[in-house]
């Protein structure tokens, strides 16, 4: 494979960032510890936290930050069942929201498959408070696929976010290897899919993470079944290894290896695709094109 592993095992110099620093940073970071609230920017690690948190944007994870999945990419906390679903919580939000002086926040969560919902209901009740406090505010939804029922997600539809994004992840053959046995990559299609039946008005988004050993055509089969499914914004970035007990990186992909996946996403159809070494699925770059096409 073109882009391996460098023979120190160091990551390669392109993947190099800033730390976190900066008067807008300290002051959103302040706001979430005082109002006891999770990012998925810090519990996920994501090399992006400072530039998106100056740009306006930020990504609040609810519903706690344990998962009850155990994706072998991931490095968000796991066990059976998560922290009791707090009453309180989209109250909390709204507020912390209303605070800032964001453009575009990500709503997203853990999974909770030990509730009956899948926790449905607290992200929609998290969505209409915030768009409550905050109406100028762009709310995406990124969700998980809860199980696969359709009433739930017919719940964070009902609130109306702008953008519900389910991530991907990986091709259909890794999927079994990197995500935890209750994800498919069949289900977060037909979460997708169904996202445009309950409101075709709704914009969908995925993401794909590299360098778990995928090859190129299994990206694009990716690529072009989330388009066939009506996904509208796709993002795609190096998948970066959290712990030695995660999942090893198989390959460190150049930036021109994004740039050519950028152009073949945008040649299928797909209204922005922000693909490069450092980019996730809440970057800040797919929520300024969205704010711009939905506000136009």
């Amino acid at each position: 494979m073109i882009g391996t592993l460098t023979q120190t095992g160091r990551k390669p110099p392109w993947l190099k960032v800033r730390l976190p620093a900066g008067s807008d940073y300290n002051r959103l970071k302040e706001n979430f510890r005082e109002l006891k609230l999770h990012t998925v920017c810090e519990e996920a690690r994501c090399p992006n936290l400072a530039e998106c948190w100056r740009s306006g944007t930020a990504t609040i994870m609810i519903l706690g930050d344990v998962c009850t999945r155990g994706c072998r990419f991931c490095a968000v906390k796991t066990a059976r069942a998560g922290t009791p679903a707090d009453p309180d919580e989209p109250m909390r939000v709204a507020e912390a929201l209303a605070r800032m002086d964001l453009r575009y926040v990500v709503i997203t969560s853990v999974d909770r498959d030990d509730l009956d919902d899948g926790g449905a209901g607290v992200f929609a009740d998290t969505i209409r408070e915030t768009r409550h406090r905050c109406p100028e505010l762009i709310i995406e939804a990124l969700i998980p696929d809860f199980r696969g029922d359709v009433r739930a997600l017919g719940k964070v539809v009902n609130a109306a976010p702008k953008v519900i994004g389910q991530n991907i992840e990986t091709v259909q053959r890794l999927t079994r290897h990197a995500r935890d046995r209750r994800c498919g990559y069949e289900q977060t299609l037909d979460v997708l899919t169904n996202v445009k039946s309950l409101d075709a008005g709704i914009y969908t988004k995925s993401a794909i993470l590299l360098g778990m050993g995928e090859t190129r055509d299994e990206v694009l089969a990716t690529m072009r079944d989330l388009r066939d499914r009506g996904v509208d914004i796709l993002t795609l970035g190096q998948y970066l290894q959290p712990t030695r007990k995660h999942l090893p990186v198989a390959e460190f992909l150049r930036p021109d290896r994004f740039r050519d996946y950028e152009e073949q996403g945008l040649g299928m159809g797909f209204h922005y695709v922000a693909a490069g070494p450092m980019v996730r699925s809440s970057y800040r770059a797919a929520g300024f094109f969205v704010e711009k096409m939905l506000t136009a």
